[in-house]
């Protein structure tokens, strides 16, 4: 995961989630048998070309790999990080993705966000609205507790 985030911050939004891919579960169902371990859990690392169990997993349930993994999905490809000065939305995401839609709850409030990528880039942000109304930067200023924002992001 750490280095899918490191990927991201360069802006390179398809190898940041080819990285990613590499080591979900949900995309190596295939090889599971080769991996030894639960076909739906992360593993701490997998056996390379010079290891006589090439492929082999290890250390299923007994790692930081899925929170890691949650952590590079939310805060690093998909851009949503929580910070002090407020929710700062920074995608960067494959090329191919037309954009996404998610809702975070952050200090009590609700955030639904809309991130269209019109252009196709992996990372940038063009224009950001809260509640209809354009913001300048890409952090969005704490609301109160209770509360649900309409947070729409054109990358550019």
């Amino acid at each position: 995961p750490w280095v899918s985030c490191a990927e991201t911050v360069v802006g390179h939004g398809d190898r940041a989630f080819e990285i990613y891919k590499k080591t979900c579960p949900a995309y190596i169902e295939d090889i599971s048998e080769i991996h030894r371990t639960e076909p739906y859990v992360y593993s701490q690392m997998v056996a390379g070309c010079d290891a006589a169990t090439f492929g082999e997993a290890k250390n299923s349930w007994l790692t930081g790999t899925a929170a890691w993994t949650f952590v590079d999905v939310s805060q690093y490809i998909l851009g949503i990080q929580p910070t002090l000065a407020g929710l700062k939305i920074d995608p960067c995401i494959p090329h191919t993705m037309d954009g996404f839609t998610l809702r975070r709850v952050w200090r009590g409030a609700t955030y639904e966000i809309v991130v269209e990528n019109p252009d196709h880039l992996e990372k940038g942000v063009k224009a950001m609205t809260v509640d209809g109304k354009p913001v300048s930067g890409n952090i969005l200023s704490p609301v109160p507790a209770g509360s649900t924002v309409q947070v729409k992001v054109v990358m550019g």
